[in-house]
């Protein structure tokens, strides 16, 4: 099992001319320590408009920094919002291609169609159609990638024969992936033969279901890519301390200010006039989590035994890759969060590998 990070670029209130670019560059410094150390990805996520919770709505600029400081770590932009409101396929093929290029060839592309009801009114997109362009969106990039000249007549995107350009450095294309943060979506990235990118914190067991369904389907899959990407990541919060006491009240810092930004997620009608029917959003997942009774299940927050405990469990599931959430809006202080990553380097890294993860110098 490989490790990652994920980050939101949650920024606190009050709003300074510095406070956006002490996030970002927190994050870099975050970013090369976890190289050193043996993290194998790092991933941004865009969102618009949700104020605090994340300030990433141009990741593609924020990652590409990211490959410019390291070499080997894989750049994960994810995800890529796959509504024509946001962005044509076009330019998501064009500016994935310029970032495979400039990380020499370390891209990996999640793709999604939102699940913020804020940010689809936002766009004035409409969120029954956003799952139909998003399918139409993921087998029209890989061609455009990997085709001379393109072309083509879809229900929500047509062009006449062009040359997309520049073409990924990866062939045939960058990794593809799917985030999945309710139950059903599994499927949708196992029918396409895309990696499964899960953004839930949903209990255990329920993920080992959609893990299972997934596994399962992605067997006789038809893939919209030139291969099939069979991983499975999950997403989680990091935050290591010899003492647990110390860790589980630090890290609950962390979830603590996560929830309530998280409510944005919820439908706002104000936004968007609509019926977006039952949403397992972020929040009511993490609800659940706490209401089964063991809200430490599974989550990488304590002193590096307990850490290595709940990892086994994702690791026996079957679980590729585990991305971890550092921080929001700063509430751990940046060089908390770099102590915490050098001593789960040194201490639960070795349980997941085969030879020592390397450590950082202090």
């Amino acid at each position: 099992m490989k490790f990652g990070l994920a980050f939101q670029l949650s920024v606190p209130r009050p709003w300074t001319r510095e406070s956006e670019r002490t996030v970002f560059m927190n994050a870099l410094d975050q970013i090369k320590l976890g190289e050193e150390l043996g993290f194998e990805y790092v991933w941004a996520t865009e969102h618009h408009f949700l104020e605090e919770y994340s300030h990433s709505s141009s990741p593609e600029i924020f990652l590409t920094a990211a490959a410019m400081v390291t070499t080997k770590i894989r750049i994960g932009h994810a995800i890529v919002v796959c509504v024509p409101e946001y962005a044509s396929p076009i330019r998501i093929a064009e500016r994935t291609a310029t970032m495979d290029i400039l990380s020499g060839g370390r891209l990996e592309v999640g793709t999604g169609r939102s699940a913020t009801w804020t940010e689809l009114g936002g766009f004035r997109a409409d969120p029954d159609l956003t799952k139909k362009t998003w399918d139409e969106y993921v087998h029209v990039i890989p061609k455009m990638w990997m085709q001379e000249r393109f072309s083509y007549e879809g229900q929500f995107f047509s062009m006449p024969q062009r040359a997309i350009l520049p073409k990924p450095y990866q062939k045939p294309h960058p990794p593809m992936w799917v985030a999945v943060s309710s139950a059903g979506t599994e499927l949708d990235a196992a029918e396409r033969g895309m990696g499964s990118l899960g953004i839930s914190f949903a209990p255990m067991a329920m993920q080992e279901q959609v893990l299972k369904r997934y596994r399962k389907t992605i067997q006789n899959c038809e893939p919209v890519g030139a291969f099939v990407n069979n991983r499975v990541a999950t997403i989680n919060f990091l935050y290591c301390h010899e003492d647990d006491k110390i860790a589980q009240q630090t890290g609950g810092d962390i979830t603590n200010m996560f929830m309530p930004l998280a409510v944005q997620f919820l439908h706002n009608p104000e936004a968007l006039p609509s019926k977006p029917g039952a949403h397992g959003g972020l929040l009511s997942q993490l609800r659940a989590q706490l209401a089964a009774g063991n809200p430490r299940e599974g989550i990488a927050i304590g002193d590096p035994r307990h850490i290595v405990r709940e990892l086994k469990k994702w690791e026996g599931m079957g679980v590729d890759i585990i991305n971890f959430m550092l921080n929001c809006v700063e509430v751990v202080p940046h060089e908390k969060v770099l102590a915490s990553l050098r001593l789960f380097a040194k201490e639960v890294m070795p349980h997941f590998q085969n030879t020592p993860a390397k450590v950082a110098a202090e």
